[in-house]
């Protein structure tokens, strides 16, 4: 992974551990996990242009974006405290909040699919990385399904 990467990830994981420490408005933790799944979005979009063939496979390029990933999982979930529904736009459903243990599984299972998936990549094996991307993009989907809106909120 090129220093660039590995200083985002490290910056990533140092401001998880104080993250909800930092969030003095709602705003502040909407922006934030909405960043960070922007980032992830963007890695993972990476890894499945590969595994769909839309571009040439780089192993290198697939575990670097696995890394990244993997490193940035957790961060967008402290970003859910009470009260940030609600500060400026953004597509969390009540039910994150209404339905906490079942958000959390949904939210463990993410992480525990994007696990697989860089254990794929670091393997260099794109009939794995492709396998691991079915068990990603399900984990996500099901989170989408259940606790994400099609549309953002007004406030």
């Amino acid at each position: 992974m090129n220093k660039f990467a590995w200083a985002m990830v490290a910056a990533g994981c140092l401001t998880c551990l104080p993250a909800a420490a930092q969030f003095q408005k709602p705003e502040d933790a909407i922006k934030y996990r909405q960043s960070a799944f922007t980032v992830m979005g963007a890695h993972v979009g990476r890894i499945g242009a590969m595994a769909q063939g839309r571009v040439p496979f780089d192993a290198k390029a697939a575990a670097d974006n696995a890394a990244i990933v993997s490193a940035m999982a957790r961060l967008p979930f402290t970003a859910f405290g009470e009260g940030t529904d609600k500060g400026m736009p953004n597509r969390a459903k009540p039910e994150i909040w209404k339905d906490a243990a079942k958000f959390k599984a949904a939210s463990d299972k993410m992480v525990a699919e994007i696990a697989k998936l860089e254990t794929a990549a670091k393997a260099g094996n794109l009939d794995a990385i492709k396998a691991a991307m079915g068990g990603v993009g399900g984990s996500c989907k099901g989170c989408h399904d259940d606790f994400r809106a099609e549309k953002y909120s007004a406030n």
